[in-house]
């Protein structure tokens, strides 16, 4: 159901037996949020109201009600530092999950399985361009997020993470200012809805036609540092902040590369600030993977040799985390266990989600339908000469989340619930093959929940969204 008033809403919390005080949730409140309960009314109105003011109340005690409960919203920055001195033995590559879809039920399939596994390091994320055409605004996207954890009685730091925050490199040239304002716009507004992890990707201004690295990479080195001083002037915790040499789906990343980025990324930083705490690079793979004519993905091979040795540069020589995959979730499921092998710090999941859910025989085939319809009457203009059906709808289909939200949301749970489950074996999956399982207590060791010196939840205003969109078809 909807809440109808912020009044309607917080007395129905109080129906529940949950009162709003800053002290942890007793026994008794806790088990009234687990239950079926009033945290999917919560959510549903957080998402779905009409009404500005019931929607933000909401989101607000969702936020409020989970770091009662002990579902905090934190920086991974405390762990990658530490993996970046060396004092982390055991070898783990963590997950990040861009969820596009059904992302409460999504998050909640994430979180019991993480809980059924002591997983501690996880991330879940969204990228500019996913906020765009899944109409999935960070503050949204956080109630989501922090209303599963809530659900499901999970304990422990929330890693919510703004993936790609990427600069237009077309814009960049028509209109700098603008880009930059826009970017910046974005971060402030994660921020604010506890986004405490930020991955800056300027290397779409990676200019490949010089020959000297260094000069190719000046651009990248450049704005990656302006945005870098942005969020540490502005932070109210210290946010851990990712840097991109390598724009995914083009050549391969090299520690040539890497060290030309870094070196000149640090002289543009203030000598008290804190840089990047892992570095994002290109091995071989693209997002969503390459379809072929028949709808097939292409297999990838990946440059693991370039992980390992970018990652042993970054934490010898920069002290930082390490290398992060992007691109991978349509990767063969043999080659995951090869990530921490080659320590690789965090991979990147997303595609292979939102095909899982479309995908899925109990997916409503007449909403399928309706979908392909909607990527022909509203993508044509991305159709490549030469392509295939199944290549044109494998590649759009993903613009329909955001128009087709609500309709995924209310399907029946016969049709619902099989695809949740095998979500949540995929997650399980990918935990333990990525030897994350069992990491809740080093986690716990280097981020502290217990912390009071947190900031207050408040949600960011509308006024500078709008600046903060990027096209569709731009990014990932």
């Amino acid at each position: 159901m909807i809440f109808s008033s912020p009044k309607d809403l917080e007395q129905a919390v109080g129906r529940a037996g949950v009162s709003a005080t800053k002290a942890p949730l007793s026994e008794t409140e806790r088990k009234a949020l687990t239950l079926r309960s009033i945290v999917d009314d919560l959510i549903y109105t957080a998402v779905f109201s009409g009404d500005d003011a019931t929607k933000k109340r909401a989101r607000t005690l969702i936020h409020q009600l989970a770091r009662r409960a002990g579902a905090v919203s934190m920086s991974i920055q405390p762990l990658y530092e530490a993996i970046g001195r060396g004092e982390v033995a055991k070898k783990f590559t963590v997950p990040a999950h861009n969820i596009r879809g059904l992302t409460y039920e999504v998050s909640r399939a994430l979180f019991r399985a993480a809980m059924k596994r002591d997983v501690g390091a996880f991330i879940l994320e969204i990228a500019r361009s996913e906020i765009g055409y899944t109409e999935q605004r960070p503050a949204e996207y956080a109630a989501c997020v922090l209303a599963a954890a809530l659900r499901e009685g999970f304990q422990g730091p929330v890693f919510l993470q703004g993936d790609h925050f990427q600069a237009s490199a077309k814009k960049w040239k028509t209109d700098r200012d603008g880009e930059i304002r826009s970017i910046e716009a974005l971060i402030d507004e994660a921020m604010a809805a506890e986004f405490y992890n930020i991955d800056i990707d300027t290397s779409t201004l990676v200019d490949l036609s010089f020959t000297e690295v260094g000069e190719q990479q000046a651009e990248n080195v450049e704005a990656a540092a302006h945005f870098s001083r942005y969020i540490r002037e502005r932070q109210l915790v210290d946010i851990s902040i990712g840097g991109e040499i390598g724009e995914v789906g083009k050549h391969n990343s090299t520690p040539e590369e890497f060290r030309a980025f870094m070196n000149g990324y640090l002289k543009n930083l203030r000598q008290d600030s804190k840089g990047i705490s892992k570095i994002s690079i290109q091995t071989g793979t693209s997002h969503g993977g390459v379809p072929m004519a028949d709808g097939t993905i292409a297999k990838a091979s990946i440059d693991f040799n370039a992980i390992r040795e970018i990652s042993a540069i970054a934490r010898r020589e920069y002290g930082i985390g390490g290398a992060v995959q992007h691109g991978a979730s349509t990767l063969p499921e043999e080659v995951f266990d090869q990530f921490p092998k080659n320590d690789t710090l965090e991979i990147h999941l997303a595609t292979g989600f939102q095909n899982m859910i479309l995908d899925h025989p109990s997916f409503p085939k007449e909403m399928k339908e309706e979908i392909g319809q909607f990527c022909v009457k509203h993508c044509a203009d991305e159709r490549k000469d030469g392509e295939s059906e199944e290549q044109f709808r494998y590649k759009t289909r993903k613009k329909a989340f955001g128009p087709f939200k609500r309709a995924m949301w209310d399907m029946p749970a016969g049709e619902k619930e099989p695809i949740i489950a095998e979500l949540e074996r995929k997650f399980g999956f990918l935990f333990e093959k990525l030897d994350v399982a069992g990491t809740r207590d080093i986690v716990g060791k280097y981020v502290d929940i217990s912390d009071t010196t947190l900031p207050s939840y408040s949600a960011f205003s509308d006024e500078r969204a709008a600046m903060a969109l990027v096209d569709p078809n731009e990014g990932e």
